[in-house]
């Protein structure tokens, strides 16, 4: 990690001094030194070995009938460290230019203390209209985003995911129109692990929308004046779950494709020292925006053991108020519901699935001064786990916690 560390340095720095000759170019560069301890008071469904936090596993009875998973983990972590830099460019046409590059040492699935690219985009402003082409924030991210301490920001009631896209905005007046074609590479889709007709185990692979060739879509509208910020859009996603079949002991190709729509809204106010930010999504197959669901199996060809879909549907909502500057103190609360699917299905393939509901509460207190942040928070999340029916909605709950304490020291430059 140092290697890297060092190595990234140097290229930022040689990168700088020749943008600095370079006539009409302009650079600032910029990024944090993080750190992060965290305790919680039972395993987790959770990535980056606890450090991104999702929600608390289920019951699994030893031959004792002991719970495996009711257990205390914790850890200390430098991962989030941050390095970027801000480039304007010379006129391209009557279009301004600018674009942005941005690591962490996050690195991937179960290799950390790696490089790994957050943002690198490229921008054309025409004024009142402007073309992103590159990788940032997941439009159902978005411009309104929980202020808490949690490196989930808000997942899984919050989507979460930075992804390649094409980004068209149109502004007039107090609106801003936002349409976007958006492809996956570090947060992916679920789907099968295996091409056995009928099987469940699912894995993330980036083959299932590239097999699909179709982007995800994205189409909305913000209504901005100072200090508010509301709006609404449609997402639409298309993905391939398997392009061959085994079954009955044989090999069979097969055309398959899940789609799903969803909605959200959002809102975010804020007013000297306060802020009152919330959004609410009706997901379909958002798996890829670190969240719960899926689709289910509706039907299964007799012959070629090719199968059809249909989403299941998930209700996510959450909302944050913040108060304070030198000191700053907030709460943050979240709540999800399984909806089930609209058919009848064989089998259901996701995450999180056999989750009927989640509940969050958290509370966070800062001390911030220029390029200082220190702070602590508490969350406490209940998932209620049961057996999923005919319609994948889950039924015969039992409730499971975790109580988490995360503590944070961030210097910004």
């Amino acid at each position: 990690m140092k290697k890297s560390f060092f190595i990234m340095c140097a290229m930022m720095t040689v990168s700088a001094g020749m943008m600095a000759q370079k006539k009409d170019f302009g650079y600032k560069f910029y990024g944090q030194v993080r750190t992060d301890l965290f305790y919680n008071s039972r395993s987790n469904s959770e990535t980056v070995d606890g450090l991104f936090y999702m929600y608390p596993k289920d019951v699994a009875p030893d031959a004792d009938g002991k719970d495996m998973n009711a257990k205390p983990d914790g850890n200390f972590y430098t991962l989030y460290t941050r390095l970027g830099v801000d480039v304007t460019g010379p006129m391209f046409g009557k279009a301004k230019t600018s674009a942005k590059v941005e690591i962490d040492f996050r690195g991937s699935g179960t290799t950390y203390s790696l490089i790994r690219i957050r943002h690198a985009y490229f921008n054309l402003d025409w004024g009142k209209s402007a073309l992103l082409v590159g990788q940032t924030w997941h439009p159902l991210y978005g411009d309104v985003s929980p202020d808490i301490l949690n490196l989930n920001m808000g997942a899984p009631y919050q989507p979460f995911s930075r992804a390649p896209q094409v980004r068209y905005r149109l502004t007039e007046k107090h609106f801003v129109l936002t349409a976007a074609a958006v492809w996956q590479s570090q947060y992916l889709s679920v789907g099968p692990s295996s091409n056995e007709a009928g099987a469940t185990a699912t894995q993330k692979n980036q083959s299932f929308i590239k097999n699909g060739c179709t982007p995800e879509f994205y189409l909305g509208m913000n209504y901005k004046r100072p200090g508010l910020l509301a709006g609404a859009g449609v997402h639409v996603s298309s993905i391939t779950p398997r392009t061959q079949s085994e079954y009955n002991g044989k090999t069979y190709k097969v055309s398959e494709r899940i789609t799903g729509v969803s909605a959200e809204a959002h809102v975010k106010y804020t007013h000297q020292r306060f802020l009152l930010a919330a959004k609410s999504v009706l997901g379909s197959n958002l798996t890829q925006a670190s969240t719960i669901g899926g689709y289910g199996i509706i039907s299964t060809d007799a012959r070629t053991g090719e199968q059809e879909y249909t989403p299941v549907r998930v209700s996510h909502t959450w909302l944050n108020m913040m108060y304070g500057s030198t000191f700053r103190g907030g709460i943050f609360a979240g709540y999800l519901k399984n909806l089930g699917a609209s058919k009848e299905v064989t089998g259901v393939l996701g995450t999180g699935t056999d989750i009927d509901q989640l509940n969050t509460l958290g509370a966070e207190f800062t001390y911030n001064r220029p390029n200082w942040k220190i702070g602590a928070e508490y969350t406490w999340t209940g998932a209620w786990y049961g057996d999923y029916t005919a319609k994948a909605r889950v039924t015969d709950t039992h409730l499971v916690k975790n109580n988490r304490i995360v503590l944070t020291a961030l210097f910004q430059f």
